[in-house]
């Protein structure tokens, strides 16, 4: 009786998307992943992860850092062309470098629309309620490849 549990690339983002095992993976850049958010209650959400090991920005020397933060507004330009071509309700791209839950380098790049509730569409985005945000049908999966597509080729 095999009692082991199922390798879920959710667990190693990083090394997964080195093997080319992580689903979400839009494109690599200099600094690290493009990656597609594993919720997509706001479509176009994407993330820049580091490639290397490092907690907080200002781990990286400088020119990393600026590296960094290069890709996360090219990932940003391109997500943002994309986006606008698909939804005339597209306002802007929300850019937050957080870090609390999950303590590796990692940019968040959101897209903020006007059919947003108005409660939620000018505050951060975390103050959806999680639920609401995370739920089944919102989740990244393979109705959304043409979108991670159109960005990766953006990013081209």
């Amino acid at each position: 009786m095999n009692t082991s549990t199922p390798f879920d690339w959710r667990n190693d983002r990083i090394g997964a998307a080195e093997r080319g095992e992580n689903p979400t993976v839009i494109s690599r850049m200099r600094t690290g992943w493009a990656v597609m958010g594993d919720t997509q209650h706001l479509p176009g959400y994407v993330l820049l992860i580091y490639a290397g090991q490092a907690d907080h920005l200002t781990d990286l020397a400088a020119r990393e850092r600026s590296e960094f933060l290069t890709d996360m507004s090219i990932l940003g330009e391109a997500t943002f062309k994309v986006i606008s071509r698909r939804d005339l309700a597209f306002r802007r791209l929300n850019y937050e470098v957080l870090g609390n839950s999950w303590h590796h380098l990692h940019a968040h790049i959101h897209p903020r629309y006007s059919w947003e509730p108005p409660p939620w569409r000018d505050g951060p985005v975390w103050r959806y309620d999680p639920s609401a945000r995370n739920s089944p049908e919102h989740a990244f999966g393979p109705h959304h490849e043409d979108l991670k597509q159109a960005i990766a080729a953006e990013l081209q």
